[in-house]
């Protein structure tokens, strides 16, 4: 495996254990390590996939960490309050 391999692997292990964490009851959706856990896994996986040139998954990961970053700002807000 290459870098971009490992680069997708650990980006979509992030993706994947955020939702196993949250179906056992581990963690909440909206927990700060749930929304880092997708933001950071579904950057890393974007990353990959653009060193890879392959658009749907540029587009789901790119949009993906996108709405985690949304999550994240909302979440900064909402504490300031």
């Amino acid at each position: 495996m290459g870098l971009t391999d490992w680069i997708g692997f650990i980006g979509v292990f992030q993706i994947l254990l955020a939702y196993f964490l949250n179906v056992i009851g581990k963690i909440s959706n909206k927990s700060l390590v749930f929304i880092l856990l997708n933001l950071v896994g579904a950057t890393m996986a974007c990353f990959a996939s653009i060193l890879l040139k392959y658009w749907p998954f540029i587009i789901l990961e790119g949009v993906w960490a996108l709405v985690s970053l949304y999550s994240l700002i909302e979440k900064i807000r909402a504490s300031r309050i």
